[in-house]
């Protein structure tokens, strides 16, 4: 028997033993991923289920890297049904979750930026500063060296005289991917640029991807709050996290602003602030035709009463879809 007919019919025992019978009749559904997510998703499982009185999905935050580990790693009960995201699938995961006989359906919510905070005065940095302050290596001459920069004024004299001391996303979070694509190598390009000094890409990958790892960068988990709360305790520190969070603790923080554009709402719709990005969630497509909840849950998340523009979502700092995407978005899940 062939390898690829024998993988097929294993899956779809797996599906036939792990996960028919009467208990599907109010089975809850199993969320992971993406912890900048984690807050919306919560919030339309607990508004799911008062509306149908089906049990509340389970959603854990273990971060976009992680979420999608899990969400690949198989079909069947204890498999999770959907995956939040902070940024899109690799192509290495999509190839994981077809290995294993998942087809992934993706389902962008929104628009997310990712904030600069602190709980002292704000002042505004550059992409490159962004980049000189947090690399492990920067560029000297025909060689690299080791960043030896302690105070935010020794990058750039409009700096304050401060220690850059940042807490930040590890690196299974889409967080930490998308800050590094957006904010890291683009000020990277562009000091290199400005040395007039070429980058290869496999330089790129590797020097403007590479935080530092001598203690100004601190690794603060997934837990958004965890960095929030840290904040309040020294106001010369500096976090990294999404918009929602700082949206939603306006009474202990302020956000700095990149490229003189602060993380505002409308900023971020119109992509004028520098380090916006997309959310997901992705779905197990084989889960769906043995859970009808699957189906119930997404139509809720994508709903005009969830994420439209006077959504419940939005009030959560979620940046909206344009009409024209959500009405496309909605009419698919119906």
């Amino acid at each position: 028997m062939g390898g690829k007919i024998l993988r097929k019919l294993l899956v779809t025992a797996a599906i036939l033993i792990g996960l028919t019978g009467p208990v599907l009749a109010n089975s809850t559904i199993t969320i992971v991923g993406s912890s900048t997510v984690f807050p919306f998703s919560s919030t339309v499982s607990e508004t799911y289920s008062n509306k149908t009185g089906n049990n509340a999905p389970i959603v854990e935050s273990t971060g976009s890297g992680g979420g999608f580990k899990l969400f690949c790693k198989g079909i069947g009960s204890d498999q999770p049904d959907i995956t939040n995201a902070s940024r899109s699938i690799k192509s290495s995961e999509i190839q994981l979750c077809k290995d294993n006989g998942i087809t992934p359906l993706e389902v962008k919510i929104g628009f997310d930026g990712i904030v600069l905070a602190t709980s002292g005065e704000s002042f505004n940095v550059s992409l490159v500063d962004i980049y000189l302050s947090l690399a492990k290596e920067l560029p000297s001459n025909s060689t690299y060296i080791k960043n030896v920069f302690k105070y935010w004024n020794e990058i750039n004299k409009d700096l304050p005289n401060m220690p850059i001391d940042v807490l930040g996303p590890p690196p299974t979070s889409g967080t930490r991917d998308a800050f590094l694509e957006l904010a890291m190598e683009i000020g990277c390009v562009a000091y290199h640029e400005r040395l007039s000094v070429s980058l290869s890409k496999k330089d790129k990958k590797e020097k403007c991807h590479t935080i530092r790892e001598d203690g100004v960068f601190v690794e603060a988990g997934e837990n958004d709050n965890l960095i929030v709360n840290k904040l309040s305790a020294n106001n010369n520190r500096i976090g990294i996290f999404g918009f929602s969070f700082l949206d939603n603790n306006m009474d202990k923080v302020t956000a700095l602003s990149v490229e003189n554009v602060f993380p505002e709402f409308e900023n971020i719709a119109d992509k004028s602030y520098p380090i916006s990005r997309s959310l997901y969630f992705y779905v197990k497509k084989e889960h769906m035709s043995v859970n009808p909840n699957i189906k119930k849950f997404v139509r809720e998340f994508v709903s005009e009463s969830s994420m439209g523009d006077d959504g419940y979502l939005v009030d959560k700092g979620l940046i909206p879809l344009s009409s024209q995407d959500r009405i496309k978005l909605q009419d698919f899940w119906k």
